[in-house]
């Protein structure tokens, strides 16, 4: 078992100390609630915040989110509570009442669990153990899926999840080795998940062969370039995001569904698609893909009473002299 926090201050707890204070992740005696599987990431990261809640006043509280897709989930649930009570911290645990069939829905599942429980409880922050490796393996992933800029950079700092509830990912600067070695050094005894080695999984086949792949033969850090490749990306989509946002107000007619091509025509591509996007989000029941989008916005340029093929649901898109109009 676990000892209490030694106090040890390490280049690990240095970093974090800085990162929290530089990208004001989180705020002094913030209700932090710490999302804990028992593998290395979010130990370390939980071992790490019980360090410097003496810095920083944290009321600190750990969740579990039981998938019940393994033989010994029961009891990688009972360790983490066992923690948590050895380090004397509040401990909530949710099971899954039915098993996850994919790693997206148990992904979505978590979030949902660890958002209410921060509700229920008065938390306003829920802090991940996400690591840089976690953010290149997830570039690569969406890289494949052929997404575009957004989903390179998907796993952000920082983002809110609820008007008062912000989701924190303070290790995105910490690759696994480094949480690895944290955990040997502390000592902290990892529980090792089985399912992280089913090469059934793409993203488990990305950690354990294509980054080493890539590590071996065209960059030993490839995990760092990767992962600054997402930070850069993240500035840029904010940046063209917030730009979509304003150029929509101004082409959005104000009473209907409909664009104005006409002012769309002037910006670059970029900004169109990103408008277009975002119009489609507010109009559609569902999340518009490429191909939704570059229908309307072959329309820009389209001859009059031009029209799309049906969208999923049956709407259609068409040109009426300056205006798209979506006809739901």
């Amino acid at each position: 078992m676990q000892s209490k926090p030694n106090g040890i201050w390490t280049n690990l707890h240095a970093q974090l100390h800085r990162t929290l204070k530089e990208r004001q992740l989180l705020e002094r005696g913030q209700r932090v609630l710490v999302a804990v599987s028992g593998g290395q990431d979010s130990l370390c990261l939980v071992k790490l915040l019980l360090d410097l809640q003496s810095k920083w006043g944290w009321d600190l509280a750990i969740a579990h989110c039981n998938h019940r897709w393994r033989t010994d989930s029961d009891a990688n649930a009972d360790y983490v509570h066992q923690l948590a009570q050895t380090w004397q911290l509040p401990d909530y645990q949710q099971n899954a009442e039915d098993v996850c069939t994919s790693e997206a829905e148990a992904r979505s599942w978590r979030y949902q669990v660890l958002t209410a429980i921060a509700q229920q409880h008065g938390y306003s922050c829920i802090v991940t153990g996400h690591t840089a490796s976690d953010r290149a393996e997830t570039l690569l992933y969406n890289l494949m899926r052929g997404s575009g800029a957004d989903g390179l950079q998907a796993l952000v700092w920082k983002r809110s999840l609820t008007p008062d509830i912000q989701l924190v990912r303070p290790l995105l600067g910490t690759t696994r080795v480094q949480t690895g070695q944290f955990c040997q050094s502390a000592p902290l005894q990892i529980w090792d998940d089985t399912t992280n080695h089913d090469l059934t999984y793409a993203r488990n086949r990305i950690r354990q062969e294509l980054l080493p792949y890539l590590q071996t033969h065209f960059n030993p850090q490839a995990e760092y370039a990767l992962s600054q490749t997402a930070e850069l990306l993240q500035a840029e989509v904010e940046y063209l995001e917030t730009q979509a946002a304003a150029l929509l107000q101004q082409a959005q007619h104000p009473d209907r569904p409909g664009l104005n091509r006409s002012l769309l025509q002037k910006t670059p591509l970029a900004l169109q698609r990103r408008a277009v996007r975002q119009f489609l989000q507010q109009t559609l029941p569902y999340a518009p893909n490429f191909e939704h989008i570059e229908k309307l916005v072959a329309l820009m340029t389209a001859p009059n009473r031009s029209q799309t093929d049906p969208f999923p649901g049956g709407a259609i898109a068409q040109v009426e002299g300056t205006w798209i109009w979506l006809k739901l």
